[in-house]
């Protein structure tokens, strides 16, 4: 009865490590989660980097505008 139970738990053993082996092949084989991520990251950071970039020229614009509206206001009192 005991010499069953053992053999059936080394068949478990190996069946598991055959399966973590597979996972782990897969895992190293295929596409990873993280690499979509490092994607997203850099693709974020060189949007805000845009943005910043608009954002500075707007305001540059802005600052441009309003010493012309203040400069013509100016000139007419």
């Amino acid at each position: 009865m005991y010499l069953l139970d053992y053999e059936l738990a080394i068949d478990r053993m190996r069946e598991r490590t055959s399966e973590a082996e597979a996972a782990r092949r897969l895992a190293l084989a295929g596409p990873s989660d993280h690499d979509a991520v490092t994607v997203r990251r850099r693709l974020a950071l060189a949007l805000a980097g845009v943005s910043r970039a608009s954002a500075a020229g707007v305001r540059r614009l802005d600052a441009c505008l309003a010493d012309d509206l203040a400069g013509h206001f100016a000139a007419n009192q």
